[in-house]
């Protein structure tokens, strides 16, 4: 299957201790009288960089700061840029952040305020990625990919163990699903304490990657295009070396959401469950408003939602609600 052991992801926890938060699992009595099984929220959006994207770019950090790295470049759609230019200022590394002009611009500006170089190029994250390549093969730079590298799926990996650890009856988590780290992390982890845990991968409709490879057998290129759900832009990679195979193999089902059911999970979790979260946190509570997970997976247990990040634009936020 992969590289991967659960002794990486245990690794990694040592790594990231006292730099990630070990993030709370709370239950929402609102979503489990509507899936009829007890549900809960995993809240990464209580990471210091309001994102889940925090663990896996601390652990790769980490790793190559012990190897004597100190210049780092990657590409990203905000959360995982911001996660870099945190830990890269914890540990006294320069960084270097790729952006298309899809990213929002509250998420461009707090990787500014970190310290980190912003570079924006393209109109696509495949553009960023292939600037942050090339300032790898010309300067020299240590790439830290957002997802498909096993120090980061590591990383991730940790909310699965968090998860099993607090709630070890749990019968079926929901992850949102891009690129494949944050998903590929968790069923791992999971799937390594309990193979019988069922692992929903949930996406929007709009330039789904990893959906639209998975349904092809093989990593495939989509266009990009503006969505709610910002967060799960970008492809996979056509060279996709972990994330792909790990899904692949561990994924129960893929849910595709349109842009009205992620903007009604923004609003049930701000009504509802007192969150303020991005579109890519709230398509797991969308899943669950809309019906669409299997009932018959739903009657074996509870229910795990994670939670992946709150860096939406306010101004977005607040125009959601208000049209609600």
């Amino acid at each position: 299957m992969s590289d991967l052991s659960l002794a990486d992801v245990y690794h990694a926890r040592r790594r990231l201790e006292g730099r990630v938060c070990r993030t709370p699992l709370v239950e929402s009595p609102a979503l489990s009288a509507v899936a009829h099984t007890p549900v809960f929220l995993k809240l990464e959006t209580v990471q210091p960089t309001g994102s889940f994207k925090l663990r896996g770019a601390t652990n790769a950090l980490a790793a190559l700061a012990e190897q004597g790295c100190r210049q780092v470049v990657t590409a990203s759609t905000g959360n995982h840029g911001r996660a870099v230019a945190h830990a890269a200022r914890a540990l006294g590394i320069e960084a270097t952040v790729c952006m298309s002009a899809l990213v929002p611009a509250n998420k461009v500006e707090a990787v500014r305020a970190l310290g980190a170089q912003v570079c924006i190029v393209g109109k696509s994250q495949d553009e960023a990625e292939h600037e942050a390549l090339r300032l790898v093969r010309e300067e020299g730079f240590a790439y830290v990919p957002p997802f498909d590298d096993l120090r980061v799926i590591a990383g991730q990996a940790t909310i699965g163990l968090e998860i099993v650890e607090v709630l070890p009856d749990v019968a079926n988590i929901v992850v949102p699903l891009s690129g494949g780290g944050l998903f590929a992390g968790v069923a791992f982890a999971a799937k390594c304490v309990n193979p019988a845990i069922g692992m929903t991968g949930v996406t929007m409709e709009r330039g789904a990657a990893m959906h639209a490879s998975l349904a092809a057998g093989r990593p495939v290129l989509v266009d990009e295009v503006a969505t709610l759900a910002d967060s799960l832009g970008g492809g996979i990679g056509l060279e996709n070396r972990h994330t792909f195979a790990l899904t692949r193999d561990l994924i129960d089902e893929a849910v595709l959401l349109d842009e009205a059911s992620i903007a009604r999970g923004i609003v049930h979790a701000y009504r509802q469950e007192r969150l303020v979260v991005e579109g890519a946190a709230a398509v797991g509570m969308a899943a669950v408003l809309d019906g669409v997970l299997p009932a018959e997976r739903l009657r074996r247990g509870p229910l795990v939602l994670v939670v992946s990040g709150a860096n939406i634009n306010i101004d977005q936020h607040r125009r959601i609600v208000a049209a609600a």
